[in-house]
């Protein structure tokens, strides 16, 4: 399984709707949001097979703002063997 990061982007005045929606689909604390400091964003790192299964975490209505972006973990020999 991928890890990746799903972000979640709205704005002030959708502020309160959005964290309902994620609330009623139970994800909520999957969260961890910016908006008590001016940047309404969400994020979230997910386990999954595939970035489509990552963003079932987003209510659909929020797809289509939302990003997802496979992450990797590099050890020193990978970094090593990119300056070769």
């Amino acid at each position: 399984m991928d890890r990746y990061m799903v972000v979640i982007p709205h704005t002030e005045e959708d502020c309160l709707r959005v964290l309902k929606q994620i609330e009623a689909i139970g994800t909520i604390t999957h969260f961890d949001w910016g908006c008590k400091d001016g940047d309404h964003t969400g994020w979230a790192i997910i386990e999954a097979d595939s970035a489509s299964e990552a963003m079932l975490v987003v209510p659909t209505i929020q797809r289509a703002k939302a990003q997802t972006i496979k992450l990797t973990r590099f050890n020193p020999e990978e970094i090593r063997s990119m300056h070769v």
